[in-house]
């Protein structure tokens, strides 16, 4: 396909969920557009994780500010407070929490994984207690995984919680995010072959289940929900492409590629990505989940990657690093940098963060102020690194996209 493709047209609202508006010639990169109901997202695009329901630090009314054009809400956080059922109360998460734009959910399966680096055996995994960890790095505790699906301790009360995956959909259900995600085992990195297989094929039969959950289970009036299947396989190239396969073959509407950036290397990283590339359906967005350094999103981009999650961008804001280009907009990762906005460096500093930079911060305040919030911990220093932050990687998306268009990546 060639041409250029205007985002904005009243035309790109399609009836499609996903639709394909131009392929590089260079690589797999694509330009497309998912429409959901609170929204369309012009991809590839950044996803910024708002777990609990808030992205960190940003009033809702701030959030559409930043650019972004869809968040990242965790199923596992919100039914261990207030509940599904709560949120479902209050017309889904959208009301709820006032955030206006497209949202996805994770399916709890990602508490599933342990940063056990390889000492967990199959035989402690279905019976002692081991602890995983949240998006936000709070340990989760999982005391047993069987077929029926996994048993938690919840972080808040210790009361146990049961995910199974029909669990898993209908508290998504509940939740009301526009794209869901399929239940999953998300393997912990240093898994033998043998585990690794055990699991994924557990991850497949999961998905059957919750496909049959979700075709069964009633759609809200008026409202459409997207079930997205996970692919796994750990570092295994031949349980990869067997599991892209699957996940490929079942009625889902989406992709995931899960299971990465749990312990493993760059370099693995990326092998687990570029196997399953060739066996993915073209015709679906692909989303992958828990990567969003500026190094992979340059890298990754190139295998036809629609979505990316993180939360590196509001993480390191809290602690007061923030995101600069180093000369201008140069298309390159090594011509991004993160400063440190403590540093007393920066104390009589009038510039902004980013010269140029649209977003409110650098629009209103100096260096120099964010300085001081940082130095006398001031909480709305955390607020206005994070609006920079996420305004940033909006940026760099746009940035992407139009290296697509122009036929450069």
């Amino acid at each position: 396909m060639s041409g250029v493709y205007n985002f904005d047209r009243a035309d790109c609202i399609i009836m499609a969920f996903f639709k394909i508006l131009k392929k590089s010639k260079k690589s797999k990169a694509r330009l497309g557009v998912i429409s959901a109901k609170h929204g369309i997202i012009k991809t590839p695009a950044f996803v910024p994780v708002a777990t609990k329901g808030t992205l960190k630090g940003v009033l809702p009314r701030d959030v559409k500010t930043t650019g972004t054009q869809v968040a990242f809400v965790n199923t596992f956080h919100l039914v261990s407070h207030p509940g599904s059922e709560v949120v479902q109360k209050f017309g889904g998460i959208h009301n709820y929490t006032k955030l206006d734009l497209p949202l996805m959910s994770d399916s709890a399966g990602f508490q599933v994984f342990s940063l056990g680096a390889g000492k967990h055996t199959r035989q402690e995994s279905q019976g002692k207690l081991r602890y995983a960890k949240s998006h936000e790095g709070e340990d989760v505790p999982v005391e047993r995984i069987t077929e029926e699906g996994v048993w938690f301790r919840s972080p808040r009360d210790g009361k146990k919680l049961l995910f199974t995956p029909e669990t898993s959909v209908r508290h998504q259900k509940n939740i009301g995010a526009d794209l869901i995600m399929a239940f999953d085992e998300c393997i912990y990195y240093g898994a033998g072959h043998e585990y690794t297989k055990s699991a994924t094929n557990r991850t497949h039969r999961w998905l059957e289940r919750c496909i049959k959950t979700f075709q069964k289970d009633p759609q809200k009036p008026g409202y459409r929900q997207y079930l997205y299947g996970i692919i796994q396989g750990g570092v295994f190239k031949d349980l990869r492409i067997d599991s892209a396969k699957f996940i490929a073959a079942q009625p889902v509407d989406g992709i995931a590629i899960g299971g990465v950036s749990v312990g493993e290397t760059k370099r693995e990283l990326r092998e687990q990505v570029e196997w399953v590339t060739d066996y993915l359906p073209e015709g679906k967005p692909v989303h992958l989940l828990g990567v969003g350094h500026v190094d992979d999103i340059f890298d990754l981009i190139r295998y036809g990657i629609d979505t990316f999650d993180c939360v590196e961008p509001t993480r390191i804001a809290r602690n007061g690093a923030v995101y600069q280009w180093k000369n201008g907009k140069k298309f390159t990762a090594s011509a991004i940098s993160k400063i440190d906005l403590g540093k007393s460096k920066y104390i009589a500093d009038k510039n902004p963060i980013q010269k140029g930079c649209k977003c409110y911060t650098c629009q209103n305040f100096s260096l120099s102020f964010l300085n001081h919030l940082f130095k006398e911990r001031e909480l709305v220093g955390y607020s206005l690194a994070t609006i920079h932050n996420v305004r940033f990687f909006s940026d760099l998306f746009e940035e992407v996209r139009k290296a697509i268009r122009g036929g450069k990546i």
